[in-house]
């Protein structure tokens, strides 16, 4: 399965506003709720995980780019959400560089697996400076879901959320 499956064009979101991590994690994670692909009660759930994780350390991988990702006992298929920041985002990065691209997620808690897999996939794709770019100059949600859609990364065996538009 393509790592594209994860994301929709309403799970898109072509230029976030927030200027920090914790209210970046916020804004994607309302988004979803709006779109009504976490469910209301699932939401605080979510978000305090979501936290809990970048307390920890920072899901700034560098380059520019941010994984949140957390686990929940309340969902029973990943839930995924990708942000673009023209202005960039403080994420306390590895490279203490600005965020442009966040791509967020969360694994049913019993599929740990997966979580490794899905970090692996994301992580591998935007090593590539050429797919940063194309991200960058894509101006809509569907010029965004096909430069995710053409690459090759892969997660196996993963159980996803409706990819119906709300």
């Amino acid at each position: 399965m393509k790592l594209a499956s994860l994301l929709t064009p309403t799970k898109i979101i072509l230029d976030m506003k927030s200027k920090d991590h914790c209210g970046a994690i916020q804004e994607l994670v309302e988004h979803l709720d709006k779109r009504h692909m976490l469910c209301e009660e699932n939401k605080e759930d979510v978000l305090a995980s979501l936290q809990a994780r970048e307390d920890q350390i920072s899901t700034g991988i560098g380059s520019g780019v941010a994984i949140p990702h957390a686990f929940s006992e309340k969902i029973d298929k990943v839930i995924a959400v990708f942000g673009r920041s023209k202005e960039g985002i403080d994420f306390e990065a590895l490279d203490h560089a600005p965020v442009n691209f966040v791509l967020l997620f969360v694994v049913p808690k019993k599929d740990y697996h997966m979580h490794l897999q899905t970090l692996a996939a994301i992580a591998k794709m935007f090593n590539n400076c050429e797919i940063r770019k194309q991200l960058a100059d894509a101006e809509t949600e569907d010029e965004i879901l096909e430069i995710f859609s053409s690459r090759p990364s892969r997660i196996h065996g993963a159980k996803l959320a409706p990819r119906e538009d709300i």
